[in-house]
Order: C-alpha cells, then sequence, then structure tokens
C-alpha cells in the first residue's frame, strides 16, 4: 500500500482512479492541474505518481523532467497518445511504465502493484486488527467477538475495517461514504442505518464503536 499523487485534468477519469485505487487500501490524491500538484508535492512526497501527459500549464513530461530532477519515486504515465515517441521520450525521462487509454481498473491496479513491488516503496499493512474483544482478518475477511465468528454484509464489513485502520482515529463521515459507496452513495442516513446493524452484530462489542457528533465515528475502548 503506498501514498499515490495522481494528475490528471479530466474530472471523471480522476475520480475513477482514486476511488478503484483507495478500495485497493492506497492514500490516493488526485490533483486537476500541475499547479496544485506541486503545492502538495513541495510539503509531502509521495511513494507513486500516476502522471497524465496531455495536461494544462504544464505537460506531463515537463512534470516527470523536473521530478526526477529531484526524486526516485516510481511514475507510471497516464496518456491518450499511443505513439511509440511518447513512449520512449516518456521512459528516456525515467517513467517507470507507461499505460495508454482507455485502460481498465483491473489493470491499473495490477501496473500499480508491480512498480511498488520493483521500487520497494509498497507500505506493508498489518491484515490482522483488533480493539476490545473484536478481531478483524482481511486476508481471511473474517470477523469474530471473542471466539464467536460474526457475519457481516460487506459494507458492515467495509466500515468496520477502515475504523480499525484508522487506529482509535475519527473517520469523517464523507470519507466512509465517498471510500464505501463511491461518489454517488445518496442519502447519509445509510450510513447511520449500516452503522447501526454493525453495532447489533457485534453485540456488547458494539459499544466500541463510538460516534463522533458532527465528525463521524471512531472505534476504540470507552
Amino acid at each position: 500500500m503506498a501514498r499515490i499523487y495522481l494528475v490528471e485534468d479530466d474530472d471523471n477519469i480522476r475520480k475513477l482512479i482514486c476511488y478503484a485505487l483507495s478500495k485497493e487500501g492506497h492514500d490516493i490524491v488526485g490533483f486537476p492541474t500541475p499547479s496544485e500538484f506541486w503545492e502538495e508535492y513541495r510539503l509531502s512526497k509521495p511513494e507513486l505518481i500516476l502522471l497524465d501527459i496531455m495536461l494544462p500549464e504544464e505537460d506531463g513530461l515537463s512534470i516527470l523532467k523536473k521530478v526526477r530532477a529531484e526524486s526516485d519515486a516510481p511514475v507510471i504515465m497516464l496518456t491518450a497518445k499511443g505513439s511509440e515517441f511518447d513512449k520512449v521520450t516518456g521512459l528516456d525521462l525515467g517513467a517507470d511504465d507507461y499505460i495508454t487509454k482507455p485502460f481498465g481498473m483491473t489493470e491499473l491496479s495490477s501496473r500499480v502493484r508491480a512498480v511498488l513491488r520493483r521500487s520497494g516503496k509498497a507500505i506493508e499493512k498489518s491484515s490482522e486488527y483488533h480493539v476490545g474483544d473484536i478481531y478483524l482478518d482481511s486476508e481471511k475477511h473474517t470477523v469474530r467477538v471473542g471466539e464467536e465468528q460474526v457475519s457481516l454484509s460487506f459494507k458492515e464489513y467495509s466500515i468496520l475495517l477502515m475504523l480499525l485502520q484508522a487506529n482509535g482515529k475519527v473517520v469523517g463521515r464523507e470519507e466512509l461514504l465517498s471510500h464505501i459507496w463511491g461518489e454517488y452513495y445518496g442519502e447519509s442516513r445509510t450510513l447511520d442505518v449500516h452503522i447501526r446493524t454493525l453495532r447489533q452484530k457485534l453485540g456488547e462489542s458494539g459499544s466500541l464503536i463510538q460516534t463522533v457528533k458532527k465528525v463521524g465515528y471512531r472505534i476504540g475502548e470507552l
């Protein structure tokens, strides 16, 4: 898992990529313009950069050249241009991979994993989480309270996993909704309903899921 910066001016593509890679567990931030990317890049460096070539203000190859002058962070070029010249130029400037639009999210995820493995930039995350009597194994996709196995729906499981991964910190309502339901989640009340049923299924341990009024939820010892 890694912190990823995406520079892509097409709103639909940017949102789709951010959603898909966040579902994979990556911490991804999307930027519609190079200036917004540079502003954040000066403050915090990512483990991977996804970079479109055709951009307003400054083209992706120019950005790649500047990044390579100061960083070895892997870069994957994203572009609708499929000419051999673009591929060769990008790779010569230091790009680690090149993917031509349109592409599937499965292919992109696979390329991201491969580049991170090769670069050694991937951040390993634990597959096992627990707080109180609640135990979650993300590899086996199982949840138990004490010794008793608990059956959760996909969204209930996803909520619990996000809360456990936050390690006691508050997870905002909008973050939960956008990560689990995507951009079009409708009424925010749907989150409250799922939280309520999740607490019920966890029994007495459900009280470990705490509501932070007007902010979101956290899980931890009372």
